[in-house]
């Protein structure tokens, strides 16, 4: 291809480098006189491909941004599709892995602003990441890559379901294949910015279907453990963007761009970016992963204990600290007392039976919850009855476990309420739900659906959903059936149970109730 002159007008002079589906070139257009990026469609390639390849140029039409490459012109000859882009040059993103805080603001902030104007002309990018962004040499943010953009008219030409983009930096959503919207991409500059903050990934693994569970299910580490001189304020801007329920996010790429530039105020101009040279570029990371530091420089996770059999209790307490993830920091044989050691020690989780003498672990839960919303509380109990677990869960417990579990099942629950995540042991979740990520039902609930599954679970009967969600009464009760059809459940709690299983709904927004 070098040296032949498409159309009679773009002659190529480079390539530049090739894709999954394209190859791309540099080239001049000899009309107009100028340097133009040409990205040739690779034959052969699947229908859904190439209906892609010309939904980029619908998508990057509809956008003139100064931080967004632009598009001149789709074209064909010989049976090679081509469109011509913007020739940008400068340095992959890739080059500021890692970089300063105060970089990782000014050039985060750059894509956010250019992603809120995409976002406002209703056009999904999907696919963030470092290397479809460049940065020039006066240090501006070029998104490159819009071959997965997605606009708000755009036929869909996917499959339903169906995973597309770089598994490193998906969505939660993006990895269960559901809907989206603007606030997957949020999701995937969080990554982006945390790669940029700390040098690694915050999801590391060698297959991808563990790399998508990790990325639907797993918090990442907190940055600052692995960059400890990272302001808080960027830490905790970075941990937003990344939750994994996107109402919990930035709700905007115009708030994540101002929420960055207040977390480092004395963040440099674009002319103070220097771009990275063969001497001080930082692109090379280290080979210790950012999920292989977690484990390895945590600290000891405090654990109190509340039950109100002695030898259980101690047999806990001495089984746990033979571990040196954990240690014990009090033991209380009733609710009364179990609420005092907790509010005077905030452990990171209690782990409390809800049978005791006096108060019970049910009359504590919503003090504990209110007074100390940062301690897990991980209920262990003999009751495996559905209207025990639905009433500890309303009230604020983050998992549920039963005494018959063993060591090991004991251990993974603490760590993964530490994690926040939702635990029903064995014996509560295998009766109750079953799988992984949508792994046990083909349908997914309507948002009707689910809202009335959230009203189940926060305890409220029929009537007083339909006046809490202003649906008459019929329509409640149709919904509700139609959702414990789809989740294959026999009665009402355990479809709410089943909906908090499998991240229909969350235990946040049941608590915000």
């Amino acid at each position: 291809m070098i040296g032949r002159k498409l159309r009679n007008r773009y002659q190529i002079q480079e390539h530049l480098g090739d894709g999954s589906t394209a190859t791309v070139y540099k080239a001049v257009d000899t009309r107009l006189g100028r340097q133009v990026a040409l990205k040739v469609l690779l034959p052969h390639v699947r229908e859904a491909t190439r209906k892609r390849f010309f939904q980029e140029a619908s998508a990057a039409a509809q956008l003139n941004h100064p931080n967004i490459m632009a598009i001149y012109d789709i074209a064909e000859e010989d049976d090679l599709n081509f469109l011509v882009v913007e020739y940008v040059e400068g340095f992959p993103l890739s080059h500021y892995v890692p970089t300063s805080a105060e970089v990782v603001v000014q050039l985060g902030a750059q894509i956010a602003l250019a992603l809120q104007y995409a976002h406002s002309r209703s056009v999904i990018h999907r696919d963030i990441k470092p290397a479809n962004i460049k940065v020039t040499h006066d240090g501006q943010i070029k998104i490159m890559d819009l071959g997965l953009a997605l606009p708000k008219e755009a036929t869909r030409v996917t499959a339903d379901g169906m995973v597309i983009g770089t598994p490193a930096y998906l969505s939660p959503e993006q990895a269960q294949g559901l809907t989206l919207d603007n606030r997957t991409d949020i999701y995937s500059l969080g990554v982006v910015l945390y790669e940029m903050a700390t040098g690694h990934l915050p999801f590391d693994a060698d297959e991808i279907p563990a790399l998508l569970l990790q990325q639907v299910k797993q918090p990442p580490p907190p940055p600052r453990l692995i960059a400890p001189d990272m302001p808080v304020e960027l830490e905790r801007v970075i941990l937003k963007a990344l939750e994994k329920n996107p109402v919990r996010r930035f709700q905007s790429c115009e708030a994540l761009a101002n929420a960055l530039k207040a977390a480092v105020p004395t963040a440099p101009t674009e002319e103070a970016v220097a771009p990275p040279t063969p001497d001080t570029a930082t692109h090379i990371r280290p080979t210790e992963s950012g999920q292989a530091l977690l484990q390895r420089r945590k600290p000891a996770i405090r654990v109190l204990l509340a039950d109100d059999h002695t030898i259980l209790r101690r047999t806990l307490a001495s089984f746990l600290e033979s571990h040196d993830e954990y240690v014990v920091v009090g033991e209380a044989p009733e609710g009364e007392t179990a609420l005092k050691q907790t509010l005077a020690m905030l452990p990171d989780v209690l782990l409390l039976d809800l049978n005791m003498p006096g108060k019970g672990g049910l009359d504590i839960l919503p003090s504990v919850r209110a007074e100390a919303p940062n301690v897990k509380v991980l209920v262990l109990t003999g009751r495996e009855e559905e209207w025990y677990i639905m009433r500890a869960l309303r009230a604020g417990a983050h998992g549920y476990i039963l005494k018959s579990a063993d060591e090991n099942e004991l251990l993974d629950s603490i760590q993964k309420v530490t994690q926040g995540q939702l635990v029903l042991g064995q014996g509560v979740a295998e009766r109750i739900v079953g799988g992984l990520i949508g792994g046990g039902t083909e349908s997914k609930i309507s948002e009707q659906e689910r809202q009335v599954l959230l009203q189940v679970a926060a305890g409220l009967e029929n009537a007083d959903i339909a006046r809490v969600l202003q649906l008459p009464l019929p329509t409640v009760i149709e919904s509700l059936a139609q959702a414990m059809n789809k989740l294959g459940a026999k009665d009402r709690n355990a479809a709410a149970l089943h909906a908090l299983r499998e991240g229909f709904i969350s235990l946040e927004e049941l608590h915000d109730l």
